[in-house]
């Protein structure tokens, strides 16, 4: 199997055993080239999402993704831990429903306006 994908259901079971909420995956290869996955969950206050983010960071970086960050630290709305090919937001329910993210990144993309 894939390491990537081994890495994005790690990550989807680590944010799912600690109480994240509304956890997707998005597979992100035919759409864009700045990462494969982008997993996007939701926090229950800004000490669950904060805490979500940095049991992510060290999930990566125990895994080989040593160039791991977490951006949005003074956010206490969200946060988004950049593991270089794959990407995790997490945010508070609201703040999420505001930026519809998943809507934005599940449409099918045609080819033709593929980023790259």
């Amino acid at each position: 199997m894939e390491k990537n994908s081994d890495l994005k259901n790690l990550i989807l079971k680590t944010l799912d055993s600690n109480k994240a909420l509304d956890i997707i995956s998005i597979d992100l290869k035919n759409k864009s080239s700045m990462a494969d996955y982008m997993i996007i969950a939701s926090g229950t206050s800004s000490r669950h999402i904060q805490a979500l983010s940095e049991m992510v960071l060290e999930k990566l970086k125990g895994n080989g993704v040593k160039n791991s960050k977490i951006e949005g630290k003074e956010s206490v709305d969200w946060k988004l831990v950049d593991g270089i090919d794959l990407i995790v937001h997490i945010f508070h329910p609201d703040k999420r429903k505001f930026y519809e993210l998943e809507k934005i990144w599940s449409q099918v993309i045609p080819k033709e306006k593929v980023m790259i």
